[in-house]
């Protein structure tokens, strides 16, 4: 099967009736499919907005033809897991083949507002595990009791449901996770990175599924490809540090709480800093060539998010010279 080139949805960037076009505009040029980035907060407050992931899926889902998921969504501190089953159950239901699941394990900037006490990572890497393995449950359509470490939930059915449960990706740039993806889902979504790292997360995915005897084939790698696109270089790094400097932190961020500590932190942020983790440039053939290296690296499906406020010219640029000259 060809890979596929989407469009990376940032609802931390763009309020959701403009990006409901942009994502009609992306798919009229050549795009094909929507991941949707699911924030109750923007990373820094010059993005400006974070609208609710599931209402404005349905919209999108309206205005195009493609697949479209959350990524990713975070099923263990601001909702419960049966709801997201529910969700993504209705959404699968009326978006028969389309919707697919992407599930992480969260961030303090999205999900510290109920959590209380933010756990360390392995914790959070295990109440995700087990919440999927509840959503997998639920999407049997029987009923389904559960009484775990992290989750407890009466008896319950999902009533809405689609003919197939949806696909379940996981987000992870770790190994010990990436194992535990390829035992137990359908597929893992990660970002740019070194290519010796990339292969080092496909071998475990890989492992992992090996060790649950499950088929290699229908495992799927999704990637999510940040740039920086402008008319010229000098707007490219303009954009990538105006508008996405959070790009080009080179630290863990999962433990800050706020825009505006990201903000602060964005002040130290220089333009080497996003050297190895983001093209910046003019160039359309550069952008191809980066797309290419990774669609030649194993990756089912790669979806662009160019972090400009230059959507439209972004879009029409790259479906008139760029998405056609892509080889599988």
């Amino acid at each position: 099967m060809a890979a596929k080139i989407g469009y990376a949805a940032m609802l931390e960037q763009f309020h959701p009736t403009e990006l409901v076009g942009l994502c009609a505009l992306a798919e009229s040029n050549g795009f094909d499919g929507v991941m949707a980035a699911d924030h109750l907060q923007p990373w820094v407050p010059q993005q400006g907005q974070a609208s609710f992931v599931w209402a404005f899926m349905a919209a999108a889902a309206e205005r195009t033809r493609g697949d479209i998921g959350p990524g990713v969504t975070c099923p263990t501190f601001r909702t419960h897991p049966v709801v997201i089953a529910q969700a993504a159950a209705t959404l699968a239901a009326m978006y028969p083949g389309r919707f697919w699941l992407g599930l992480g394990s969260g961030e303090a900037l999205n999900e510290h507002v109920v959590a209380g006490y933010w756990p360390e990572a392995p914790e959070r890497i295990n109440r995700m595990f087990e919440a999927i393995d509840l959503i997998q449950r639920l999407f049997s359509g029987k009923d389904v009791k559960h009484d775990g470490r992290f989750f407890k939930m009466e008896t319950v059915r999902l009533w809405t449901m689609p003919q197939e449960p949806p696909p379940i990706y996981v987000a992870t740039a770790g190994p010990v996770t990436a194992r535990r993806t390829g035992k137990t889902v359908d597929g893992l979504i990660t970002v740019g990175a070194p290519e010796e790292k990339i292969e080092m997360i496909f071998q475990k995915c890989r492992q992992g599924r090996a060790e649950a005897d499950r088929d290699p084939a229908t495992f799927r790698f999704i990637g999510q490809l940040h740039l920086s696109w402008a008319e010229t270089d000098e707007q490219a790094l303009e954009n990538a540090m105006t508008e996405w400097p959070n790009g080009g932190m080179r630290f863990p961020k999962q433990d800050i709480r706020s825009p505006q500590d990201f903000e602060q932190m964005a002040k130290l942020v220089r333009p080497e800093d996003f050297k190895g983790r983001m093209l910046i440039s003019s160039d359309l053939e550069a952008h191809r060539r980066e797309i290419q290296r990774f669609i030649d690296f194993g990756f089912d499906q790669v979806y662009l998010h160019n972090v400009g406020r230059n959507q439209r010219e972004w879009i029409e640029a790259f479906g008139r010279e760029v998405l056609p000259a892509l080889t599988s």
